[in-house]
């Protein structure tokens, strides 16, 4: 298991901390990758009844790492080469359908930036905790990026007129504003994130595993699937890093200087 992923178990209850802090927990590859082999095992694993998902102090996650992308950014494929880019994308969409297969409770808690893959995680919650202090963002657009993998994850959460909203502008919500959104569920005052999460996870764990896992079937098929957009979504992603606006975008970003987009009248 990756250090930058940790699990810990205690009784019928584990916590899974995305722990990269220097990175403000992004993204990597092998977070991802823990994060995908845990809930496969997890889905398997009759004895758990709650999962809480977290992030090392200061921050949930900032979003998706581009460490590996770097060199792709703004540069075309040659004909006939095959991107290696779709399939990293798309490790992150299997990720976020796993999620939503769980049997057990998810629990999101929050403290800090939830930003673009990380707003995408949330959505995948049975309840969402946070701090006051905490943000939560998906950025993308603003970058030259299409929030590809997680788009049908904020529009099975949120709806389609607020899932637009969040998407197509690249807005950021304070955790009270999040709340009011229908994103987050709870919200602590900074500081008591922990006491706040023990007090409902004991409230949780009132309803039984059996039941909890057969209620959850029933409500995705009252719903329905979450629309699978993993390989259209990984191209759509892949073509736009590698494409001019993606390039500009980020170097302004890097520079925190407006996107040439944002300057025109």
């Amino acid at each position: 298991m990756s250090q930058t992923f940790l699990i810990e178990r205690r009784g019928d209850t584990e916590r899974w901390t995305l722990n990269d802090p220097a990175t403000r927990n992004a993204l990597s590859d092998a977070m991802v990758l823990g994060l995908y082999e845990a809930t496969l095992r997890a889905q398997q694993d009759d004895t758990l009844r709650v999962i809480v998902l977290t992030g090392a102090p200061g921050a949930f996650t900032a979003g998706g790492s581009l460490g590996n992308f770097s060199s792709a950014i703004g540069q075309p494929l040659k004909p006939g080469e095959d991107d290696p880019l779709i399939a990293l994308n798309r490790g992150f969409g299997d990720v976020l359908h796993a999620l939503c297969a769980l049997p057990q409770l998810l629990v999101c808690a929050v403290d800090g930036a939830a930003m673009g893959g990380g707003f995408g995680l949330v959505c995948c919650a049975d309840h969402v905790i946070a701090t006051e202090r905490s943000v939560f963002g998906t950025p993308e657009v603003t970058l030259g990026l299409p929030p590809a993998q997680i788009a049908p994850f904020v529009w099975m959460r949120l709806g389609e007129a607020k899932a637009r909203q969040c998407l197509l502008q690249g807005l950021s919500f304070r955790a009270e504003a999040a709340m009011q959104l229908g994103l987050v569920d709870e919200v602590a005052d900074d500081g008591e994130l922990e006491k706040g999460l023990q007090e409902r996870l004991e409230r949780l764990k009132r309803a039984a595993p059996g039941a909890v896992a057969s209620t959850k079937r029933l409500l995705q098929r009252l719903r329905g699937d979450v629309p699978d957009l993993r390989d259209e979504a990984a191209m759509a992603f892949a073509a736009a890093l590698r494409g001019p606006e993606a390039a500009a975008g980020l170097a302004a970003f890097a520079r925190k200087k407006p996107a040439p987009w944002a300057d025109k009248p």
